[in-house]
């Protein structure tokens, strides 16, 4: 039997710079995601480009990536997106959301997304991870405190599925 297959769903186009460096943003989470022996393929969804609904069952798991666009918008990629996440969850989907993603995520479960009253947040900060993490996660070692680069001026507001 083969390795793990997974799916990054792209929301975003490849800028010259991570075109010419990473071969594209796919190739930027490959370096970053893949392992000896997995799968990987992308879905560029912002362009409209989704996977087939019978396919969804033949991953172990998606990444949705960042993007330039609002996960509050009403773009109709995003709105089919939307209806893609809710799939991934109804089958216990493994979906992991970096930046746009964790927005786009946290709206499609029954959050609210919104532009940031405080303005743009762009620097290092230090988050403190919750000593009640879920199995999957305190398994990994994590230490108590990371230090993360953000840059962002959405906002998760609040969150509802659980």
């Amino acid at each position: 039997m083969g390795g793990k297959r997974f799916g990054v769903l792209l929301c975003a186009e490849d800028s010259e710079y991570v075109k010419n460096k990473y071969g594209g943003y796919f190739g930027v989470f490959m370096r970053m995601l893949a392992e000896e022996g997995e799968t990987w393929d992308m879905y560029k969804v912002a362009s409209g480009e989704f996977p087939k609904d019978h396919e969804l069952v033949l991953y172990d798991g998606f990444v949705i990536t960042g993007s330039c666009s609002d996960a509050y918008g009403n773009d109709k990629w995003v709105h089919d997106l939307i209806t893609l996440i809710n799939k991934l969850y109804s089958i216990n989907k493994k979906t992991l959301g970096i930046c746009f993603g964790h927005q786009i995520l946290a709206r499609a479960l029954g959050g609210k997304v919104n532009r940031s009253p405080t303005g743009w947040d762009i620097g290092v900060r230090t988050i403190t991870l919750s000593p009640s993490l879920p199995l999957a996660l305190s398994s990994l070692h994590l230490p108590s405190k990371l230090s993360i680069i953000e840059c962002h001026r959405d906002e998760v507001c609040m969150f509802l599925k659980q």
